[in-house]
């Protein structure tokens, strides 16, 4: 799972059974909004203006966005699909 808070930066979360000894372990809590998509990497900004308007009738604003895609982009070819779930950390 990845978090890009910035252009120059990236974050990427790796789920492990324990911790891991020299590396920053964190654990994500909170309230989440999920949904997965179907579709090519340069429709993020599609997918999180439609997540802004759901979370929006929600009532509830966002905090940060996490994006885990199921695939390598060679995979997502062989296979026809490119499945991304979007996690959207909401206060």
């Amino acid at each position: 799972m990845a978090c890009d808070p910035s252009p120059w930066i990236s974050e990427l979360y790796l789920a492990v059974t324990k911790a891991v000894p020299e590396a920053r372990n964190v654990a994500l809590s909170g309230t989440f909004f999920t949904k997965v998509f179907d579709g090519p990497y340069n429709a993020v900004p599609k997918w999180i203006k439609e997540m802004d308007t759901q979370i929006a009738s929600h009532s509830k604003s966002v905090k940060r966005y996490y994006f885990y895609f199921t695939t390598c982009p060679m995979c997502a070819k062989t296979y026809g699909h490119n499945y991304a779930v979007v996690l959207v950390q909401v206060e």
